[in-house]
């Protein structure tokens, strides 16, 4: 297998992972804080668990020596595990990851102001299409009875916190994150104990919270390696396949209506990006050889 066709497979395999992510936290009944820890925790310990079997203590001690880039990268992981939680406890799973279908225009931002790379004209006209199809999602939230604007403010910080830990993992090629992981999330749910009660949300409930933990655990580790092995635009592209199933999972499961004009946003971001990543694809191969 070649890395490429590995790096297709890996991402594949992440973003088909991470589409139940919304339709457990809406399965999953309690506080939100709480659920956020279990989601934080769950997912942490298996991860943990995965690195020191395979790896050992050794790539965790690396992954803590990256410096200033290590930190900012798992600060901002570890603040995305109780963001996404309460992202879809107050508004719509079509809002929250239409918005996070944006997280490749603020990494190019980032990527700009932090990495000094120059951006392409071609990304200044997706960014401008993905600000509309924002624009549209935030002005149909008041006629959706499921949707709110205090959610889709979360889902935009999480995106961003995405965003920027992406760009700070950038400075640190050289070593693997993954062991980085179990401590930003460990570390989220820390932070979150004392302020829930976690053990409230359990009767009954600890397949759905195991549940949650496994698919996080395995998404996360696929989508931190897949990508090491193709484009940006490659990825970008499947990513896209969480906005369009998370949705409609959603839907089929519990019957959540996204709305129209969720819908319309939604297509506006969706089309922006993927004909700005499927036109950086094809020149891409057009540039190489053979």
């Amino acid at each position: 297998m070649t890395d490429h066709l590995k790096g297709l497979l890996l991402t594949t395999l992440g973003v088909l992972f991470v589409v139940p992510d919304s339709l457990y936290v809406r399965l999953i009944s309690g506080d939100a804080l709480a659920v956020a820890f279990w989601r934080a925790v769950s997912a942490g310990a298996i991860i943990l668990i995965g690195v020191l079997l395979i790896q050992g203590w050794a790539a965790i001690r690396a992954s803590l020596s990256t410096g200033w880039p290590g930190v900012i990268y798992m600060l901002l992981m570890g603040s995305t595990a109780p963001g996404f939680v309460l992202a879809v406890t107050q508004t719509s799973v079509a809002n929250v990851v239409f918005i996070f279908a944006a997280m490749p225009v603020f990494a190019a931002i980032f990527g700009r102001i932090f990495l000094g790379e120059w951006i392409s004209r071609r990304m200044v006209l997706t960014m401008m299409g993905v600000f509309v199809g924002l624009g549209i999602i935030a002005y149909g939230t008041g006629e959706n009875e499921v949707a709110s604007w205090r959610g889709d403010i979360w889902a935009l910080i999480v995106c961003i916190a995405y965003a920027g830990a992406l760009t700070a993992v950038r400075k640190v090629k050289s070593v693997s994150m993954i062991p980085a992981i179990p401590i930003s999330y460990l570390g989220a749910g820390l932070v979150l104990l004392p302020f829930c009660a976690p053990l409230e949300v359990v009767p009954g409930q600890t397949h759905l919270l195991l549940g949650h933990g496994a698919f996080i655990a395995v998404a996360t580790c696929f989508l931190t390696l897949g990508p090491r092995f193709i484009s940006s635009a490659e990825v970008a592209l499947l990513i896209l396949l969480e906005s369009v199933l998370a949705p409609l999972l959603v839907w089929a499961w519990v019957g959540e209506d996204p709305g129209r004009w969720t819908l319309i946003g939604g297509a506006v971001v969706i089309g922006a990006l993927l004909i700005s990543n499927a036109t950086a694809l094809r020149r891409r191969r057009a540039t190489v050889p053979g």
